[in-house]
């Protein structure tokens, strides 16, 4: 369980450093967006998750979300 915290506590500080060059609402878009892929990512790796085109779909689109919201901020 602390190596959670220390996990926790990683993203955290790097969503920290994120926030220096970007504006907070993409900074915070990017780190959800990066957490929901590897939440369904790791579901789908190690517990089997059934993968669907929609699911794929919807990884993709927040995949592209993120980016685009990175590219457009003003810098």
């Amino acid at each position: 369980m602390s190596w959670l915290l220390l996990l926790a506590a990683g993203a955290v500080y790097l969503l920290s450093l994120a926030i220096r060059d970007l504006p907070v609402g993409t900074a915070y878009a990017v780190f959800t967006g990066i957490g929901a892929v590897g939440a369904i990512a790791l579901g789908i790796a190690l517990h089997k998750d059934p993968v669907s085109a929609g699911r794929v779909a919807a990884l993709a689109l927040i995949v592209a979300g993120v980016a685009l919201a990175r590219v457009t901020s003003p810098e």
